[in-house]
């Protein structure tokens, strides 16, 4: 992989923000336990906001690095939707 192309903002930003997001709903979960409540709070909030906020950043990365390095993009990509994918699985299974 072209490791210079992940140490870019718009590659990094996304990964750790998903890694935020899962740690986010890890920590939740360790300190408050699985509980199904009536209304979102404030963690759950915060999770969306996350998650969101990525969309413009991914697709910032790809029209930005899709054209120059594709094969490299596309791996970068990859490993951006795996950790988003991981966040949602987390919060999938422990709701």
């Amino acid at each position: 992989m072209n490791v210079a192309l992940l140490k870019r903002p718009s590659a990094l930003i996304p990964i750790a923000m998903s890694l935020a997001a899962l740690g986010l709903v890890l920590g939740h979960a360790t300190i408050y336990g699985i509980v199904h409540e009536a209304d979102e709070g404030a963690a759950a909030h915060i999770f969306q906001i996350l998650m969101l906020i990525q969309v413009p950043i991914v697709g910032y990365f790809l029209f930005k690095w899709l054209r120059r390095e594709p094969g490299a993009a596309l791996r970068v990509l990859a490993l951006q939707l795996v950790a988003a994918a991981a966040a949602f699985a987390s919060v999938y299974f422990l709701t």
